[in-house]
């Protein structure tokens, strides 16, 4: 029925941070500027092509940030300002991306940078620096380089190997559904992805009206992530094993590649698929408009039943309000996909790579930064957001007791009650969402552990999954025959 494949896999960087304070519960509101050892307040322009927010990084984040580095985050995001490729040429052409770069390191892109004096070599600063743990990879990714030196880190780095999927418990890419409503209806049988449309068809029927009043969809985009492959048709193709390669397909296990052009490809099957989808009236109208903001705002109001992310509708939707009314997004049992997985691969996943700019004025103070983001501290901190991530700070969000890692009940609300919850102003206020890293920056995999042994990522810590008995997971459980989403993948036939 389903296999897990395994391909793009990626390695690890648990780096020490160089100021580690790991352990200290109230390390937060023991911080201040007399413990920094940065004299000279600075803010960073970080020319980030993963952000989707744009401007100061605020909140409990940026707040940690500010106390450890003396410094705010400036976020310079081109799927937010649209023409991202100009965006980028103009900044080139002024020999000034940003002070940190979070970018893409493949076909021959690094190389550019590097050639146009962008870059700073690293190489003296990292010197000493726990981050050396994983100079395989970082001489991977820069032996791609002419030039000899340092000029950029991997993400998404892990010890494990190839054949371990990179995700936790849920894959990046999946068939997530409203599962209450697809119970109401029988579970019908899905053999394919087609097999989908009657189904939301069926749920838009019994659920027309979300509780906001809005009209419900079974699809909603974001035009944020379009670039050389319309970002909703490509989501669909990874649950079929395929991934992109410039406008090529190329199936996870190297037997298959495509052109997204050809009749036959499965690029085209989801355009055909969303065309009968949108015949049906099942596709959002604003889609052609709106942003990942106002996207997840749908999500969250339970306007869309059709996720292809665990991130995106589980998150937005899946609170504790909701799940123990048995409402929420499961994976949908479809017969005949094949997930994609990027695996676990010792030289990280150079699509997405974080370097510092030549002209920033404390190369140094951001080499320290980016040494901190690969920490066990750092990863707990810029990895934290809602579901599949890590839980944030320590004694706030989370704390260690004698078994393990425990969510406080602040972290439960937090990270499990959809992110509304107010922050201690000591933490540096607002909501806890609207505090996370804006970075999406991931340092290390999903199934990655820290230095003392525990998962980085709460979803997968054991007293997080006895708290997951709500009568949502427990039906799909039961119907599913599996624990867990990745369990099922990796079991079924």
């Amino acid at each position: 029925m389903k296999r897990f494949f395994c391909l793009f896999l990626i390695c690890s960087f648990m780096v020490t941070a160089c100021s580690n304070i790991r352990g200290n519960a109230d390390y937060l509101s023991n911080l201040d500027e007399n413990n920094c050892p940065y004299e000279k307040f600075i803010v960073v322009d970080v020319f980030d092509f993963s952000a989707n927010y744009q401007g100061i990084q605020s909140g409990w984040f940026g707040e940690v940030v500010r106390k450890k580095f003396n410094m705010e985050l400036n976020i310079i995001s081109p799927n937010i300002t649209r023409g991202g490729e100009t965006l980028f040429d103009v900044r080139v052409a002024a020999g000034n991306l940003g002070d940190l770069i979070i970018c893409k390191g493949v076909n021959g892109q690094l190389q550019d940078l590097v050639n146009a004096g962008l870059l700073y070599n690293m190489e003296e600063d990292l010197k000493g620096k726990g981050i050396l743990r994983y100079q395989t990879a970082i001489e991977n990714l820069n032996n791609t380089v002419a030039q000899e030196g340092v000029y950029a880190i991997p993400s998404q780095v892990s010890v494990n190997g190839p054949n371990v999927p990179s995700e936790g418990i849920e894959p990046v890419y999946g068939p997530y559904i409203r599962w209450d409503l697809y119970k109401q209806l029988g579970y019908p049988e899905i053999n394919s992805i087609e097999d989908l449309l009657p189904v939301l068809k069926q749920m838009q029927e019994c659920c027309p009206i979300a509780e906001n009043g809005a009209k419900t969809y079974g699809f909603s985009f974001f035009r944020d992530w379009d670039d050389n492959m319309m970002n909703a048709v490509k989501q669909p193709c990874c649950m079929y094993g395929y991934d992109e390669y410039g406008v090529v397909l190329a199936k996870a296990d190297g037997s298959d590649y495509q052109s997204i052009i050809d009749n036959d490809s499965v690029y085209v099957r989801m355009l055909n698929f969303y065309y009968e989808a949108n015949q049906l009236g099942l596709i959002d109208p604003k889609s052609v408009s709106q942003n990942y903001e106002q996207c997840f705002e749908k999500y969250r109001a339970g306007e869309i039943f059709f996720s292809p992310w665990p991130w995106l509708g589980k998150s937005a939707y899946n609170t504790i309000t909701n799940v123990e009314q048995g409402k929420g997004f499961m994976v949908a049992p479809v017969k005949d996909m094949q997930i994609y997985s990027y695996g676990c691969y010792p030289y990280g996943n150079q699509d997405s790579i974080i370097a510092v700019g030549s002209q920033t004025q404390d190369p140094e103070r951001l080499v320290d930064f980016i040494d901190w983001l690969y920490s066990d501290e750092g990863i707990m901190m810029n990895g934290a957001s809602l579901l599949g991530a890590a839980a944030g700070p320590e004694g706030l969000a989370w704390e260690m007791r004698e078994d393990g890692p425990y969510l406080t009940e602040f972290g439960k609300e937090a990270l499990l009650n959809g992110g509304q919850i107010e922050v201690p102003e000591e933490y540096g206020g607002g909501t806890w969402e609207s505090g996370t890293s804006q970075l999406n920056y991931k340092a290390v995999v999903q199934c990655e552990k820290s230095t003392e042994g525990y998962y980085y990522y709460y979803e997968l810590w054991d007293s997080v999954r006895e708290l997951d008995r709500s009568p949502l997971v427990n039906d799909w459980r039961e119907k599913m025959d599996a624990d867990n989403t990745m369990e099922y993948l990796v079991s079924a036939d």
